[in-house]
């Protein structure tokens, strides 16, 4: 709104002073002060509303308005009620400075101004947006050159002023506008959007994080076929619904703000449904060379399929040398639900074996994931692969950061970043679990992989937890024979052997299990663990006894040691 529109407004109880020719001034907000320097709480655009009580003589007038001036306010409005007359010192000062002066009648409140300006420029503003997104949405709706989600978020920061993102299930950012939201935040932000979404509260859910409060709206899946939202059970979609992110507390928007961001979220869902229909290529030709797998068909056939896929998934590459299979699996706990966990899967694989450093919708053209009425199947091509026997580390040992199309993919590192938004979403009824194969350079070693990757999502499900993953490498160990241990055999034997330890540290705080754990990793080397546990050799050797003495088992046996390593790994 304009300066001059408050002159015309009957019942503002505003004078003009002086400033006539800046009435065309654009007024942003209003703030109340009478601080004698209010600098750190304007922006500029403001109108501001002023008591007098910062000013205990004509010397106090000028700092006061030069502050003004200097942070770009668009005018100025004093109260008569405390000197019974804007002093001319003000005026004066105003005059100087261009700054529009205006006298409040003191039978008029403050509070009176302030409730028509903010009126007046949320409801211009909003007006304005609605406008711009109706635009926007027959643009993006007519075909691809509507120009993505960053457009509308674009128009909530520089019409609303609102920052927003738009999240994937994982909190991984799609789309944003201005300063990218931090990894951890965005995570922690999906965690609770899923958690509130599984109580069945309706959005927008508020959280605050870091001291910044945040509303967050689900954006639903509008594609052909997909159930209104009344009819269909929300962990159908709650693992691959997206959400926008508002840094603002909605609690008191009113009724037409609200109903702005959820237009919002109805526009960028148009782009959602779009990338899901261009993954169709990718998960069509993910199914056929599945199919052709476990058909059994002829490896030259399965050669065939492999290198019309490879230009698809590998554009500009040619063919991929190297292939590795990702299984996983969505089950439901709740008795009674008959809801088939493979869509869920494929939609989270989709998400979880994206680049985590690559941004935007279309992050995942990489990948092409299959699913059946209970799992999703994933066939990932590698244009690299580490030295043998590294199962995608790096040359430090540590698990690498999940690159998508270049090195072969880690179990646990595929988890680490999504781990605790998902189990959210799982709450207390759901399971995720996952499973990797090595990388096969051929069509013949595709159907072995297929069934590894299989074997470890198994060894995964036998694991505690809600979100679980295993890898190729534990199949050539003893952990493909935990999971076919008897539940009742596996709570005995880990009882019998780490529940004095467990029931000492809670009592002592010694840190026994945490000594165990690490003087099996080392091998039983008493140097190597006192340097990884920052102990003397000493102290070492006091622990190891303790444990020793505690269970009346001896360390130095090798039967001994295999029972406490069998005993961690199950429990």
């Amino acid at each position: 709104m304009r300066l001059r529109a408050l002159l015309d407004t009957e019942g503002l109880g505003l004078r003009l002073l002086g400033g006539e020719d800046e009435l065309d001034r654009s007024v942003r907000g209003v703030m109340t002060t009478d601080l004698r320097d209010p600098s750190r709480y304007l922006s500029g655009g403001e109108l501001v509303l002023t008591g007098l009580a910062w000013r205990r003589n004509a010397s106090d007038t000028e700092p006061f308005v030069r502050i003004l001036a200097n942070a770009g306010v668009a005018g100025l409005a004093a109260g008569e009620a405390e000197l019974g007359a804007v002093p001319d010192d003000l005026v004066e000062a105003c005059l100087r400075h261009r700054l529009p002066l205006f006298a409040v009648d003191e039978t008029v409140a403050f509070a009176t101004i302030t409730e028509h300006v903010v009126r007046q420029v949320s409801g211009e503003r909003a007006g304005d947006l609605a406008a711009v997104v109706d635009r926007h949405r027959r643009l993006m709706t007519s075909g691809p050159t509507g120009g993505g989600p960053e457009v509308v978020l674009d128009l909530l920061t520089s019409d609303l002023d609102l920052r927003a993102w738009v999240l994937s299930p994982t909190g991984r950012q799609i789309a944003g506008a201005g300063e990218p939201l931090p990894p951890r935040v965005g995570a922690e932000l999906a965690g609770r959007h899923l958690a509130a979404t599984r109580t069945g509260r309706p959005g927008p859910h508020r959280a605050e994080v870091d001291g910044t409060a945040y509303s967050l709206f689900p954006i639903r899946n509008t594609a052909r076929g997909a159930l209104p939202a009344p009819s269909r059970d929300v962990r159908e979609s709650v693992l691959s619904d997206w959400l926008l992110a508002v840094a603002a507390d909605s609690g008191d928007w009113p009724a037409a703000r609200l109903d702005l961001l959820q237009g919002v979220t109805q526009l960028i869902a148009v782009e959602r449904d779009r990338r899901d229909a261009a993954r169709a290529v990718r998960r069509r030709l993910a199914q056929e060379v599945l199919e052709l797998v476990q058909t059994g068909a002829a490896p030259a056939e399965i050669a065939a399929r492999l290198r019309v896929a490879a230009p698809v998934l590998l554009p500009g590459l040619g063919t991929a040398p190297h292939w590795q299979v990702v299984v996983a699996r969505v089950e439901w706990s709740a008795e009674g639900t008959d809801l088939a966990g493979g869509r869920a899967a494929q939609a989270l694989l989709e998400e979880i074996l994206v680049d985590p450093a690559v941004t935007g919708p279309d992050s995942a053209d990489r990948i092409a994931v299959a699913h059946t009425g209970e799992e999703a199947i994933a066939l990932v091509p590698l244009t690299a692969l580490p030295p043998a026997g590294n199962d995608g580390a790096d040359a430090s040992g540590d698990p690498g950061t999940p690159e998508r199309h270049g090195t072969a993919l880690h179990a646990d590192a595929l988890l680490d970043t999504v781990r605790a938004p998902l189990s959210a979403g799982l709450a207390d009824d759901g399971r995720l679990t996952l499973g990797v194969s090595a990388a096969v350079h051929s069509a013949e070693g595709l159907r072995g992989a297929l069934e590894e990757a299989r074997h470890a999502r198994r060894v995964a499900a036998a694991r505690p937890g809600p979100v679980c993953a295993a890898g190729h490498h534990e199949l050539a160990s003893h952990v493909l024979l935990l999971p076919f241990v008897p539940d009742d055999v596996r709570r005995a034997f880990t009882a019998r052997l780490l529940d004095p330890l467990r029931d000492y540290d809670r009592r002592h705080r010694a840190e026994l299990i945490e000594t165990l754990e690490a003087f099996l990793d080392c091998d039983g080397s008493w140097t190597r663990c006192a340097a990884r546990l920052h102990l003397h050799v000493n102290t070492l050797r006091y622990r190891v006894g303790r444990i020793e003495q505690l269970t009346g088992r001896d360390l130095s046996r090798l039967e001994d040691k295999l029972d406490f390593f069998l005993a961690l790994r199950m429990s």
